[in-house]
């Protein structure tokens, strides 16, 4: 071995450099080992390069709508793609650039570049080094997976790694998913100029939804000019020239699509089958996720996972979140736990959907007598005043104890609103608290008060 350290942390995503700050910080001797690119998914493959794009795209947008505004512009709106790919460039290596700098100027850290696999439970090899410690943290997170589809293997595909490299903006681009990766890339190259179909095996979209957010997303798509193909039970492609057919079996629409491009957005699978983790006797599950308990301690004593890799959540929140409840057990002297936060996201299309708790139909499904508040967002004065009322707003409350179960905010600004209402949930206050609480106006979280004064008792399911 050449060298012991208090702490070995592999992977530096979203919670791996966060945590060696605080493990530093606490005196602590840490090594911290990327095999890539510093900033794991988030910032490389994830948020920050795809948001950036997303932004290009909005613009475009509203440049064609232009006119709406009473704005004249002069000549065809076009989009010069390798400008937008060199933005988003920018803005990721500055935030890569930026990580990896303070990892490396960091009292007490020391950075290592290459592959960690286990020796044992206590050891790492990077290359030729073996290092020690006695708790070692694996940060390793996730990639696309690809699954085992006819044909796919005969025909060029890309996936949300790959897709971020073009350079040109394809003629047709089919999405081979219609979940929440998926989507974004269809509305966003919908919007530099792409004709695009979703191809979606379910009969609906992004199906862990209400079927009220998914239709209203579905006629989204549908006012921009995406093609939608659901219940695409069997797929199939092949090469036809310069063409990729896509062959599907759905309830209605042609048999075949011919495409330019496609992006496969089915899913993700965690980076862990190459590490020797059965070296550390740390278990997995049948799909590969570290098996970790409510402390984000795995199998092996000694040995945590976070993020993506844990299989407890698939955000770069929830992964800086393992990062802080880690942190406090071991530093703080605390007993936080991952059952402690309450599931939210957002959905990254335009509008946005921002989501927190249960959905109505997991909230039915619970046998809890409940209320529901709905207001579209045409009834919404910031909305209609930005021109652009698609979407709704909808909260889920307890009627026994007045608990707030979940939210949905379809709209301009749902990603930001619904962040009162994590909050009066976080705080386990009843919905009357945010009911009576004055917002300010004109914007969007003003009328989740209102909703909450406007609540309907429902019928058992």
């Amino acid at each position: 071995m050449s060298k012991s350290y208090d702490a070995i942390i592999i992977g530096a995503g979203q919670a791996g450099p966060p945590l060696a700050g605080r493990l530093t910080a606490a005196g602590m001797a840490v090594a911290i080992v990327e095999r890539h690119l510093f900033g794991g998914t988030c910032v490389n493959t994830g948020c920050t390069p795809t948001k950036t794009l997303v932004a290009s795209a909005e613009v475009a947008h509203q440049a064609r709508r232009a006119a709406e505004f009473g704005v004249r512009l002069r000549g065809e709106v076009s989009v010069d793609m390798p400008s937008v790919k060199k933005r988003k460039d920018s803005v990721v290596a500055a935030s890569r650039d930026g990580l990896e700098e303070w990892l490396r100027g960091m009292e007490h850290c020391t950075v290592f570049n290459g592959h960690a696999r286990f020796v044992s439970p206590r050891e790492v090899r990077i290359g030729d080094t073996v290092i020690g410690a006695s708790r070692i943290f694996i940060n390793v997170g996730g990639r696309a997976a690809v699954p085992p589809l006819s044909g796919i293997d005969t025909v060029p595909y890309l996936t949300n790694t790959s897709i971020l490299e073009l350079e040109s903006v394809p003629r047709h681009l089919l999405v081979v998913g219609g979940s929440y990766i998926g989507l974004e890339f269809a509305q966003m190259y919908r919007r530099f100029g792409s004709e695009v179909t979703v191809i979606e095996k379910g009969p609906r979209l992004i199906w862990r939804e209400d079927t009220d957010v998914s239709a209203a997303i579905e006629s989204i798509f549908a006012d921009e000019g995406i093609q939608v193909r659901t219940a695409a039970e069997c797929m199939s492609f092949e090469k036809d020239g310069e063409q990729i057919i896509a062959r599907v079996e759905c309830t209605a629409g042609a048999p075949e699509i011919a495409g330019s491009h496609i992006l496969l957005a089915v899913g993700r699978r965690p980076n862990t089958d190459d590490l020797g983790l059965d070296r550390a006797g740390v278990a997995t599950d049948t799909h590969g996720y570290i098996t970790v308990d409510e402390h984000l301690q795995t199998s092996a004593p000694g040995i945590w996972a976070l993020g993506d890799c844990n299989g407890r959540g698939a955000f770069t929140h929830t992964a800086y979140n393992d990062f802080e409840i880690v942190a406090a057990n071991l530093l703080d002297g605390g007993n936080r736990k991952v059952s402690d936060r309450i599931p939210c996201y957002a959905l990254y299309i335009d509008p946005p959907l921002g989501r927190v708790g249960l959905t109505e139909a997991q909230a039915r499904q619970s046998g809890r007598r409940i209320r529901i508040g709905n207001r579209p967002m045409t009834r919404v004065a910031r909305a209609v005043e930005k021109g652009e009322s698609k979407g709704f707003m909808k909260v889920v409350v307890d009627s026994n104890n007045d608990e707030i179960l979940g939210a949905a905010i379809l709209g301009v600004g749902g990603d930001e609103a619904v962040h009162s209402l994590i909050d009066t949930m976080s705080a386990k206050a009843p919905f009357t608290r945010l009911r009576d609480t004055v917002h300010i106006h004109p914007t969007v979280a003003e009328l989740i008060p209102t909703v909450l004064g406007e609540l309907q008792p429902q019928e058992p399911a």
